[in-house]
């Protein structure tokens, strides 16, 4: 017998010790496990709301006329989109925050995961949040036709508060698009200066 000279091991290096007040602090993100459970059954909850609109939108499609079966599309894409947030929130946030999910190589990994820290988690959350924001302006604006009757469900000054919300969720998100962005500029300039 031959023996065949051994590869030599790639050692790993030893963990840093750290103190048990470190270890408390750093171990404090595992209480966010529960929040992100919570949003999950809330995401089950979508989903059962998500069907029993369907379900409605189906059992009514003969008798509804366009703008109601349109304004009841919007719905069904309004609670995609929430759901769509959650997603987001849950998966980046759990990655972000408290431990890695170890997906990569995984054939449904989503694309935006391998980039996601906290700034692009805020600035990804503010755009959902204008989308959101947007298909409940546009439901408000097909209703817009019957403002002062009594069919309508929203009020001028209703609709005028919708529109400077949205507003004001585009500006926020621009907001914050710009403070990463500087900040991201800074922190490449100090990099350049070492």
């Amino acid at each position: 017998m031959t023996s065949e000279p051994k590869a030599p091991s790639a050692e790993t290096a030893p963990a840093p010790q750290i103190g048990p007040f470190a270890q408390l602090i750093f171990g404090s993100r595992w209480l966010q496990v529960p929040l992100y459970v919570g949003l999950i059954v809330a995401q089950a909850v979508y989903v059962l709301l998500f069907l029993k609109e369907l379900w409605h939108l189906v059992v009514h499609s003969f008798d509804a006329s366009e703008q109601q079966i349109m304004l009841v599309v919007l719905g069904l894409i309004d609670v995609v989109m929430i759901s769509n947030l959650l997603v987001m929130v849950i998966v980046g946030g759990y990655e972000t925050f408290v431990s890695r999910l170890n997906l990569s190589g995984h054939p449904d990994e989503p694309e935006w995961l391998s980039h996601v820290n906290a700034s692009v988690l805020k600035i990804k959350l503010a755009m959902a949040i204008i989308g959101i924001s947007s298909i409940s302006l546009l439901r408000t604006f097909i209703e817009a036709g019957n403002l002062g009757t009594t069919r309508s469900n929203f009020t001028e000054s209703g609709v005028m508060w919708q529109v400077l919300i949205h507003l004001t969720f585009i500006i926020s998100a621009i907001g914050i698009a710009w403070v990463d962005r500087l900040s991201e500029t800074g922190h490449r300039n100090k990099e350049a200066g070492h």
